[in-house]
């Protein structure tokens, strides 16, 4: 549609719904891209916008009588410039009222950044049909900016004094007076003529709206709540007046009626002063976070390594450098006793202030990032290798920054440093190192008397444990203080973790400087583990071709991985080595070193045979360069400090000999034992059997398959457990994938075993005791065949060792003859529990029960009703009861009172998967004689039939 009207201009006004105040428009026929050349009396200027595809120039239309700025719909479509609906469409007529167009404009464009020559802007267009006048700078426009424009070039010859301070570079304007408030002495002679940069007056201004100011998107349905009125003191009312006054000045903030209010108060800063603060957690709360991210500090200072000379500057008053978006500022009030505000600018509580902000001025600084410059929210670290670069490179930055309208707060800038304080290190072309203030914070560090003293005390360390050999080791003590149980405890310091505290503080004091990485040299990695934990050291030579520390890595290993074989231990901490300095060796040209004191580990690139594990992990290692080496544990003195501090080596001693060997008659065996070497000579032993183990020949693995899996002592447990169980005594190449076999095609174990899936949900176990006996399970399996009179099996669970014992019962007993129970099979042999865990039986609800154990001083704690899975690891038990008198008792189910001993043997005997121990070691210390040895012939013939039977 043509909004034209014979030849001329047409005027016309889009006038809001309240009908108050409506707008003067002109909607001119020039087309920015399109062959049609303008009129002679319209009036272009060539703009420029920065969208994400990149910059579009156009030409704008000067419309001093249209009331906003306009774009064509057709030309957002084609830029796909993002929109935003109006809250209520605004109809558009002409100057005598009448409709200039059958529908109303609905939409407006997002924020632009609009360039015309150093003028620099954001601004927003309202969207209309108008093809060949596509973009229209209207009456607001030239209000706002105040341009002096001469008609007959069509150029902008001067801005007015507002776009002066903030809409144009300093390059475009005429060489500004130094500011009163700079100190010149301060400022190296080179960068006198940008000593505006450093002005204290511009900062007290109202910024300009740009692209990148605060929105604050809120989650939908929710709205800002309304806080509380905070009481003020004396002096902090006096303060408040202060604050409010000089805020309301600088136009930073204005009086509001937004329906929701934050509450204000101040906090007290180290040197007296107050400091106000605005109660934005409720905002927060309902804010769609900006995931912008903060830079990485251990990566990011690694770019400064050739570097010789520093110079970092502090800006000043940043975040109120930004401007709340337009319409957003009723989301910002807060209330105070003398009235209801909302800020103009992004104030400090905000959570996503620093996203904003670091968005922003890495927008601002982007070409010169990781270059020469690094950035951390408001502070600015500038880096260079030689003197004249150094000059160019501060130059460079400080004009970007007042070409932004950004000031440096001169007092906290240094300039051309050798070495230099940024962010908590000490930064220098020898290396990274603590910054000495901090260290001197810790060495007067006193003893924490409280759990938030010494998580404030390790929440330092952590910041700094980069150099700090071994320290996740080192700090366990202490860490281990602040894990969270379901009773609350009394913060005490055990001597141990006043050892490891003083030990830390030392470590700091004394702490090294580490070399930067430089990606040009080799890089050396040594890695250790011992039994609880992994160490590990990246090196490079210095100048002195000696190696040099770059960083230390140390973690525990959880108590799953404590299990792993040697090897695999090793691996892990090499692999995990790699992930923690992932950005230094992944893609190196030359192949790194990696030592270690494992020599097996030094063929893994070409093995051919992998354990499930160790294949996921050669996946893991394949984009790596890299080179294994063996070096003994005796040169391998640093990785392996770092992975033993604070560890005991849980290995136990070779076993010694206490008689003199001609005080021995003769060796008990037990007859597979005798079967297993009769048949070593024709199949010796490899020499990868492992020690203290039988090589068991071919010929015999059946046979020790049988035994353990299905004898008695076995009970047909699943391939894990009888895994374990064989490999206590027997060993042979082929152990795992004929275990799987033979338990994959027992019969028995097919017939009389259901599935253990868990259920879905998550688990909430019940506390984990501190020794054994101490927390058990009461539990009783009933509906079994009448023997005797007996039919029902008393199953008593220690919930520590996972040790049970199985009482045979006629009958379900009452509660005294329960208490009778407990007395004599757990009381007599292990002492008083401390808690018992029941079901919701009669004789556990009972009152003598509940007098019972409060006598004895033990709780009686319940099971929820209907849900069994409370007292698991009894019912675990019951199920593995009964599979065991399924897979023995199914033909004659008469013989399971027989059965009983055996199955509570053979569960006490079996390797528990929480503990890595049986019950029976867990319990009493050691694994009692797992096979019936073959003794002498007797003359009593109804001792050896019982003893077959046994077998």
């Amino acid at each position: 549609m043509r909004l034209l009207r014979g030849s001329g201009p047409h005027p016309c006004s889009v006038s809001h719904p309240t009908g108050k105040r409506s707008f003067r428009v002109r909607v001119g026929a020039v087309s920015p891209g399109v062959s049609t050349p303008p009129a002679p009396h319209h009036t272009t200027l060539p703009v420029s916008f920065q969208l994400d595809r990149g910059p579009v120039s156009l030409a704008a239309l000067l419309d001093t009588g249209a009331a906003e700025c306009f774009i064509d719909q057709g030309l957002v479509t084609r830029l796909k410039i993002p929109l935003t609906l109006l809250d209520h469409p605004i109809p558009v007529t002409s100057v005598d009222g009448r409709p200039l167009m059958p529908y109303p404009i609905t939409h407006r464009t997002q924020d632009l950044r609009m360039t015309i020559n150093e003028h620099m802007e954001a601004l927003h267009f309202l969207v209309i049909q108008a093809p060949t006048t596509p973009l229209i700078l209207g009456h607001s426009w030239f209000r706002r900016h105040d341009p002096h424009i001469s008609w007959s070039t069509g150029k902008v010859t001067a801005w007015g004094a507002n776009c002066r301070l903030h809409c144009t570079s300093p390059g475009s304007q005429p060489r500004a007076t130094v500011p009163k408030d700079v100190d010149l002495t301060l400022v190296p002679p080179q960068y006198h003529d940008l000593a505006q940069v450093f002005a204290k007056e511009p900062t007290t201004r109202l910024p300009p709206h740009r692209p990148y100011d605060l929105e604050i998107r809120l989650q939908p349905g929710t709205t800002p709540p309304r806080g509380r009125l905070f009481s003020l003191s004396p002096a902090e009312t006096q303060a408040m007046d202060s604050y409010i006054r000089d805020a309301l000045q600088k136009g930073f903030i204005r009086h509001s009626t937004s329906p929701g209010a934050a509450g204000f108060f101040f906090v007290k800063k180290k040197e007296g002063d107050l400091r106000p603060c605005i109660d934005y957690r409720g905002l927060n709360k309902i804010t769609i976070r900006d995931r912008h991210p903060l830079p990485l500090m251990n990566t990011a200072l690694d770019a400064t390594a050739q570097a010789t000379l520093f110079t970092k500057l502090d800006l000043r008053s940043a975040y109120n450098l930004i401007r709340i978006k337009e319409g957003e500022e009723w989301k910002t009030a807060f209330i105070t006793p003398t009235g209801h505000y909302e800020y103009l600018v992004m104030p400090f509580g905000l959570c996503n202030s620093p996203a904003v902000f670091q968005r922003f001025i890495t927008e601002v600084l982007r070409d010169m990032l990781g270059r020469w410059v690094f950035v951390y929210l408001d502070d600015i670290l500038i880096y260079s290798r030689t003197a004249e670069e150094h000059i160019q490179h501060v130059r460079a930055v400080l004009s970007r920054l007042l070409e932004h309208n950004l000031f440096c707060k001169l007092e906290k800038c240094a300039f051309h440093q050798e070495s230099t304080s940024f962010l908590g290190f000490i930064i220098s072309s020898r290396g990274l190192r603590m910054d000495p203030q901090k260290v001197q914070a810790v060495a007067q560090w006193p003893l924490p008397k409280t759990l938030k003293q010494l998580q404030s005390f390790l929440g330092f360390c952590n910041f700094y444990r980069r150099f700090i050999r071994n320290y996740s080791t080192l700090a366990a003590p202490l860490t281990s203080l602040t894990k969270t149980t379901n009773q609350p405890r009394p913060f005490r310091l055990t001597l141990e973790a006043i050892t490891a505290f003083r030990d830390l503080v030392h470590r700091f004091v004394n702490e090294p400087i580490l070399l930067h990485p430089d990606l040009t040299r080799p890089f050396v990695v040594e890695v250790d583990a011992s039994e609880t934990g992994a160490g590990a050291v990246l090196s490079q030579r210095g100048p002195d071709s000696k190696l040099h520390p770059c960083a230390y890595f140390s973690r525990k290993f959880s108590p799953t991985q404590q299990n792993y074989g040697v090897g695999d231990r090793e691996l892990l901490a090499i692999k995990w080595a790699l992930e923690e300095w992932r950005q230094w060796l992944l893609g190196t040209s030359d192949p790194f070193l990696i030592w270690t004191d494992h020599q097996n580990l030094i063929h893994l690139q070409n093995a051919r045979q992998l354990n499930p594990r160790q294949a996921r992990w050669a996946l893991f290692f394949e984009p790596y360069n890299f080179h294994i080496a063996y070096r003994p544990g005796s040169k391998n003195l640093k990785a392996d400090a770092l992975s033993r501090r604070y560890t005991q080596d849980p290995k136990p001693p070779e076993p010694l000999t206490i008689l003199p060997t001609e005080r021995f008659v003769a060796t008990l065996q037990w007859p597979l034992e005798a079967s297993i070497r009769a048949a070593l000579p024709a199949d010796p032993a490899p020499p990868e059997t492992p020690p203290n183990r039988l090589y068991v020949p071919a010929v015999c693995r059946q046979e020790a398959l049988r035994w353990g899996h299905s004898s008695r002592l076995a009970g047909h447990q699943g391939q894990a457990r009888t895994l374990q169980f064989l490999r206590r005594a027997l060993w042979w190449p082929s152990m795992r994938r004929d275990v799987h076999e033979y338990t994959a095609a027992c019969d028995t174990c097919a017939r009389s075993k259901s599935s253990t899936q868990p259920g879905a949900g998550d688990l909430q176990p019940l506390p984990v005791p501190k020794r054994p006996w101490s927390h058990i399970g009461v539990d009783f399996v009933t509906g079994l065949p009448v023997v005797n009179h007996l039919d029902t099996i008393l199953t008593i669970t220690d919930r520590f060792s996972k040790a049970v014992h199985l009482v045979a019962l006629a009958g379900l007993p009452t509660a005294r003859r329960t208490a009778e129970l407990l007395l004599e099979h757990v009381v007599r042999l292990h002492g008083f529990p401390q808690d018992v865990v029941s079901d919701r039986g009669p004789q556990f609800i009972s009152r003598f029960w509940k007098a019972f154990c409060r006598l004895v001083g033990a709780s009686a704690s319940l099971s929820s009703g209907y849900h069994p899975q409370t007292n698991g690891q009894t019912e675990r038990a019951n199920q593995q009861l009964g599979r065991y008198l399924r897979c023995f008792a199914s033909s004659q189910p008469s013989t399971w009172p027989r059965y009983l001993l055996w199955a509570e043997l053979s569960h006490n005997l079996q390797t528990s998967s929480a503990t890595g121990l049986s019950p029976f070691e867990t319990c009493y210390g050691h694994q009692p004689p797992l096979f019936d040895h073959q003794v002498p012939e007797v003359e009593v013939p109804a001792a050896q039939e019982m003893v077959r039977r046994c077998r």
